[in-house]
């Protein structure tokens, strides 16, 4: 099972999972909120337990264990839960590009460099982001991609791809960063200032791997130190050059990270 994050939709995994389809039997979900699927208008239905709940669901309806969980982005902050607090469901994670939720409040509270890096997530959070987000053929959202290495893939498909994803809304997307307390600390009354993770709900006990492009400017490498505390089984591997958008720039080597946790062999796909 692959999960996308944002601004993507479940698109973005379709060349990894040609990749193995000869193999493996691949599932990729809009998340909450996201093109067809579901879109509660309450921000608490975003919520970190109600999206878990949500994949662990689809889990359990396709047939516990997966083999696999995939993970980009804010699909990866499901992920990390689901691990923690699900673990029967899921026999190995892959996560790319998405920090451990523990090491993530680490640096939002104490890191004025991460704080400058996501200081993004404040602005999406405004009640009028997605009308400013959608103004001018989403002028403000390119950058998204532009700013992150995107020139090198984003071509009129992949322009034409995003709009009609987007069109179809983009407030559900936006309920993720509204509902999580994890973002750039704004004021002394914060909730980031005094939220504490128990154990149990961040500790993976799974075999994971992660997969980290180090030129992401959103999240810097520091987002790595100290995850063994988190992750008793943990492998990284990190891409020197890759972005945040790894799985649009280097999808050969997604396949093939895929492919080797599978123990399967990858149809060759693009560079």
């Amino acid at each position: 099972m692959l999960l996308h994050g944002f601004p993507e939709g479940a698109f973005i995994w379709d060349e990894v999972m040609q990749g193995v389809a000869s193999a493996a039997r691949c599932v990729a979900p809009n998340l909450r909120g996201y093109e067809r699927s579901s879109a509660p208008t309450d921000v608490q239905a975003y919520r970190a337990k109600h999206l878990v709940t949500d994949i662990a669901a689809l889990i359990e309806v396709i047939g516990a264990p997966i083999d696999l969980l995939v993970a980009h982005d804010w699909g990866g902050a499901v992920a990390w839960s689901l691990a923690a607090q699900r673990p029967e469901l899921i026999n190995q994670l892959l996560i790319i590009n998405s920090p451990h939720p523990a090491t993530f409040l680490r640096e939002l509270r104490g890191n004025p460099a991460q704080q400058a890096a996501s200081a993004y997530m404040n602005f999406l959070c405004r009640p009028d982001a997605a009308a400013l987000l959608a103004e001018n053929d989403f002028a403000r959202l390119w950058p998204f991609f532009t700013n992150m290495g995107g020139s090198s893939w984003l071509g009129d498909a992949g322009r034409a791809q995003y709009r009609t994803l987007w069109q179809q809304g983009l407030q559900g997307p936006l309920n993720y960063y509204r509902a999580s307390p994890l973002r750039p600390p704004s004021s002394a009354t914060d909730a980031i200032h005094t939220l504490a993770l128990a154990p149990g709900l961040v500790t993976v006990n799974l075999p994971t791997t992660v997969l980290w492009g180090d030129a992401d400017i959103a999240l810097p490498t520091a987002l790595l130190d100290g995850l063994d505390a988190f992750v008793s089984q943990l492998d990284v591997l990190r891409v020197a050059g890759a972005s945040h958008w790894i799985v649009h720039e280097r999808p050969a080597l997604v396949v093939e990270t895929v492919a080797r946790l599978l123990a399967v062999t990858p149809r060759r796909t693009g560079p």
